[in-house]
C-alpha cells in the first residue's frame, strides 16, 4: 500500500520541513508515506475561484484507483485510535491511499464530495503547513499503535 499526502502550498517553511522529515525518518522502511507538492493558485479572483482551479490541480494528480481522504474542518474528527483503525483497513486493502490538504482557502466542494472520507484534524482553524507536521505525525502514531511501538502510550 502506498500513502500520499499531497498539500497545496508554497514551499514549506524550514520548521515544517524539520517536523515533517523527522517522523517520515522514523516511517521509513515501515510505511511508505510519499509527501507532494501542488502549487497554489495564484491571480485568482476570489476565494472561490481558487479553490475550484487547485481542485483541478488536485484532479490531474490523483491516481483515479486510489482512495482520497480529504482534510477539512467541517469533517469527521478522528482518535488516534480511529486513525489506527482506517490505517489498518488502507493497509489490508492495499489499495493507493492518497490524504490532501487544501491552499489557503481550503478544499472546494468537489474534492470533498470525492473523497472516501473527510477528516478534520480539530474544531480549530489550523494553518494548512502545521496541518501537514500534524498528520504525518498522527500517521506516524497510528503506525506505532497498530505496531505495539512504544512511542504512543495509552
Amino acid at each position: 500500500m502506498r500513502l500520499q499526502l499531497l498539500c497545496v502550498s508554497k514551499r514549506p517553511a524550514g520548521w515544517v520541513d524539520i517536523g515533517c522529515q523527522e517522523y517520515l525518518k522514523r516511517l521509513q522502511g515501515r510505511l511508505d508515506l510519499q509527501v507532494r507538492e501542488l502549487p497554489p493558485a495564484i491571480g485568482s479572483a476570489n476565494a472561490e475561484q481558487q479553490k475550484q482551479r487547485e481542485a483541478a490541480v488536485i484532479f490531474k494528480a490523483l491516481n483515479p484507483l486510489a482512495t482520497l481522504i480529504a482534510l477539512d474542518e467541517r469533517g469527521a474528527g478522528w482518535s488516534t485510535r480511529d486513525l489506527a483503525g482506517h490505517l489498518a483497513g488502507w493497509l489490508e486493502a492495499g489499495r493507493e491511499v492518497v490524504l490532501v490538504i487544501g491552499g489557503a482557502e481550503g478544499l472546494a466542494e468537489p474534492v470533498r464530495a470525492a473523497a472516501a472520507r473527510v477528516w478534520s484534524l480539530s474544531p480549530l482553524t489550523l494553518p494548512h503547513q502545521l496541518a501537514r507536521v500534524v498528520v504525518i505525525e498522527q500517521i506516524y502514531r497510528a503506525w506505532s499503535l497498530l505496531n505495539h511501538h512504544p512511542y504512543h502510550r495509552e
